[in-house]
């Protein structure tokens, strides 16, 4: 026999042995010994002891883990918007309607974003570098420099360097590619230092001009060998590659090659961190109609800037109604030129006095709007109210006071009496049909008779009758003539041939007021349809776009809302607000000031639908 084998043998019978011998432990010994002697009732007890024992030190590591851990969002969940008409320009320079711009915002992304949470300054909304890592501006105001993130990349990879930049800026700038950008960048110098140094140099200080470097990069290494008139027809327009929060993932056409769907997911890179929604569809419906019967039938979560008659077409109730107002003014400008009996101070003052614009923004906006008394609209520069928050809310309906509307006609014609106007009843003069009270306002043999334009839009419309109504109530001879929107611009605006015009200006986030107020555009294509002049003003418009100190800017603007104020060129009425329908289910969504319904999105990246519960520890170190 072999000895190795005998010996293995033995060692194995011997660690059988040991490992199947039976041992006591002492203690464990003696518990047992205890246990024996319980009655059934006593071990009962224990049991019971141990088992809340058991519960007890669970619920206390639960309630640990819970003071020393935090929900947060995480990756997941998707969203699925409507939009009418597809998207063909897919491209910042060439963006034209709002599926385009929507895009875009998601697509590509600029030096600086615009956020909606409020600066140090004080403004309203925050713009923080982007593509860029920091940027400064020289004491004059006039020369920005920009430092690239050196880590800032395309969706396929490439970096973003100073050439891109350049090529963007350019590219709007050429009068051939017909940018509806170009305004914002003519007489901007740009050159380069580096290739992660952009220097931009302008003519004369311009506040605003920092926004205009939200706008979105093109990879020069995708457009720069397409010519100037080849840039619309590009593959490359409804194909994007941006550096944006957002990656086209694919996209669907139907036979005619227009985009019907298009699916987009967080780009990884993105240089102010990973979104959390998981993937964005965007849907394109032919009209309005038929998108709202989509979502209806719940083929799509989201509308954005729907518009007050459109809730009435509602069917579901399992959304969140988002709205804010927007930086846009809408009023009546006075031609005081063209009408004479408008250049009396008391008949303007007498006409704002007698409006009720709570009860048109009820009536006309379905309570979707703010009411107005100065050119500055809420969110933008110099507007002294409250920031604007979005609310997720309807607005609460109210009902007017036929009292209140009568007292409002008494004054007007309190005024108009104090100015030396006399009213005569229909007996002795013309009433016109649909006076609420027949007759006419004359002084020195003047007839207080004006008319009032505006568009065939139906917020426009519904908002001058109302406006008309009201003035009628007090006496006031007014006629509302409506145009078509080209024929208002062709016939009506460009020329300045109206006594009063109902409109709308888009003022924006950084209230950049000179082109509607100062008296150099007073003619067309300036935007001064009240044809205003007040030298005092000129100076207050010409000081505050050169200002870049905040403070100081809104000072000035104060000063320039309390002289128009006093001189009544205008009656402001409301800002309309954005309505944005979204599933109850999505949640960090924070609307500011917008300029474009596009601007949404601006904190996309923090838009959530999952959530998980993380140690305080970890968002302390990610922080």
């Amino acid at each position: 026999m072999d000895p190795d084998y005998d010996s293995n043998s033995r060692t194995a019978q011997n660690l059988k042995v040991t490992l199947t011998k039976e041992r006591t432990v002492g203690h464990f010994s003696s518990l047992g010994d205890v246990l024996r002697t319980f009655s059934p009732g006593e071990r009962l007890i224990l049991y019971a002891f141990t088992i809340l024992l058991g519960i007890s030190a669970l619920a206390l590591l639960a309630g640990l883990n819970s003071a020393v851990s935090v929900t947060v969002p995480t990756q997941g969940g998707t969203l699925v918007e409507g939009e009418v008409g597809p998207a063909r320009f897919i491209n910042p320079i060439l963006m034209l309607s709002q599926p385009d711009e929507d895009l875009s915002m998601l697509v590509y992304s600029g030096l600086t974003r615009v956020l909606p949470e409020p600066s140090p300054s004080g403004a309203q909304s925050s713009v923080v570098p982007d593509l860029a890592s920091h940027y400064e501006v020289s004491e004059d105001g006039t020369t920005y420099t920009f430092t690239l993130r050196e880590d800032a990349t395309f969706h396929d990879g490439s970096p973003v360097t100073a050439d891109d930049v350049i090529f963007t800026v350019e590219a709007a700038q050429d009068p051939a590619i017909k940018s509806p950008r170009r305004a914002d960048w003519e007489g901007v110098q740009v050159s380069a230092t580096d290739e992660h140094t952009v220097v931009f140099k302008l003519a004369h200080a311009y506040a605003p001009f920092i926004e205009n470097t939200t706008l979105g990069i093109l990879p020069k290494h995708i457009w720069g060998n397409v010519p100037a008139e080849e840039f619309p027809f590009s593959p490359a327009n409804t194909h994007p590659i941006g550096s944006g929060p957002y990656r086209v993932l694919s996209s669907a056409t139907d036979a005619t090659g227009s985009a019907t769907r298009y699916d987009l997911v967080p780009f990884r890179n993105y240089t102010l961190g990973e979104a959390y929604v998981k993937r964005i569809t965007f849907v394109f419906y032919p009209n309005q109609e038929a998108m709202l019967e989509a979502f209806n039938a719940r083929k799509i979560d989201a509308i954005a800037g729907v518009t007050p008659a459109d809730l009435s077409k509602l069917e579901r109730t399992d959304f969140n109604y988002v709205h804010v107002p927007l930086p846009r003014v809408f009023g009546v400008f006075f031609n005081q030129s063209h009408a004479p009996v408008l250049a009396d101070t008391a008949v303007r003052v007498a006409l704002d006095q007698a409006l009720d614009k709570e009860e048109i923004v009820r009536t006309v906006l379905n309570g979707y709007g703010r009411t107005l008394d100065g050119p500055i609209p809420p969110g933008s520069t110099g507007d002294m109210r409250p920031a604007s928050a979005a609310t997720f809310t309807k607005p609460e309906s109210a009902t007017s006071s036929a009292d209140s509307a009568s007292n409002l006609a008494d004054t007007a014609r309190a005024t108009l009496k104090r100015a030396g106007w006399t009213f005569l009843p229909a007996a002795t003069s013309t009433a016109q049909a649909g006076d609420e009270a027949t007759g006419v306002w004359k002084k020195k043999n003047v007839e207080l008779a004006f008319s009032l334009a505006t568009a065939g839009e139906p917020e426009l419309l519904a908002t001058a009758n109302k406006v008309a109504a009201y003035w009628r109530a007090a006496g006031i001879k007014v006629e509302v003539q409506v145009y078509s929107l080209s024929e208002l611009n062709t016939t009506v605006l460009r020329p300045r041939a109206y006594d009063a015009i109902l409109f709308g200006e888009v003022v924006g986030r950084t209230a950049d007021l000179f082109a509607f107020w100062h008296s150099s555009q007073r003619n067309d294509p300036g935007l001064n349809l009240a044809l205003y002049a007040n030298s005092r003003v000129d100076s207050l418009l010409s000081q505050a776009r050169a200002t870049t100190d905040f403070r100081q800017r809104e000072k000035l603007y104060e000063q320039f809302s309390d002289a128009v104020a006093n001189d009544t060129p205008a009656i402001f009425l409301y800002a309309p607000e954005f309505i944005y329908l979204v599933p109850s289910s999505v949640h960090g969504i924070t609307l500011g000031s917008l300029t474009t319904p596009a601007e949404r999105y601006v904190n996309i990246r923090n838009w959530y639908t999952d959530t998980e519960k993380v140690w305080n520890i970890f968002t302390e170190k990610s922080n």
